[in-house]
């Protein structure tokens, strides 16, 4: 790590991480000190290339971030991150800020915007809302994650039939499309559902639909249907 970068950990030191990218050592040292008075843990950065450069634990996290660093403008960095899909939410700081700046730095995704000089509880607020916002993100990445590893573990034979039960069709449907009997079809969609930890077919419906199933290609009753 270079000199530029300062680690600090407080009370939650490996629960939550907060970054601050600013080329002013001053301004630096003041938000990490007022982070870590809340008990946050905080890495600061001098440039933003040793920002991208550093291999961040996978904890919720959020990034405060100068608008104009030297050699690289906050909002290329907020490009780049864009591009790594890192999902890293964003705090922007300027002395320097003007509408247009801000306008693009919202729509680009920003989660806040503090004019220098900023008072510490609009800073506290605008971090907690962003780290309320990450874990929330991650939770629910977490979840489709969960939800990819019980499909994994169905059969063929269960995958197809959750699909047609998340195209809206009847068992009895699904056994003319299958060419299996109705019982048949039950006793898939059931061990499917079990598999899936579905409380309810609307449960396991939802689930389908969280993991992008589509309805299967030629199904018969939704052309019939059409016609």
């Amino acid at each position: 790590m270079s000199s530029d970068v300062h680690s600090n950990a407080g009370g939650n030191a490996g629960r939550t991480m907060v970054y601050v990218v600013d080329d002013d050592e001053s301004m630096r040292e003041a938000v990490s000190t007022l982070l870590r008075s809340v008990g946050l843990g905080v890495e600061t950065f001098g440039s933003a290339q040793e920002f991208l450069a550093y291999d961040m634990p996978d904890v919720p996290s959020c990034l405060i971030l100068d608008v104009r660093l030297k050699g690289q403008s906050g909002l290329a960095v907020q490009e780049q991150i864009a591009a790594s899909q890192l999902g890293l939410p964003i705090v922007f700081m300027t002395a320097h800020g003007d509408i247009a700046m801000t306008v693009k730095a919202m729509k680009a995704g920003a989660q806040d915007f503090l004019a220098k000089p900023f008072r510490d509880q609009d800073m506290l607020d605008a971090v907690a809302n962003a780290l309320a916002n990450d874990e929330t993100r991650r939770a629910a990445c977490r979840s489709v994650a969960d939800l990819r590893s019980c499909y994994e573990s169905l059969t063929a034979r269960e995958r197809e039939v959750m699909a047609f039960v998340a195209a809206g069709l009847m068992n009895k449907q699904i056994a003319g499309e299958l060419n299996l009997s109705e019982i048949t079809v039950k006793i898939h969609r059931g061990q499917a559902m079990r598999k899936m930890g579905a409380r309810s077919l609307a449960d396991f419906v939802l689930k389908a639909e969280a993991l992008g199933i589509k309805a299967p290609q030629g199904m018969t009753v939704a052309r019939n249907s059409r016609t």
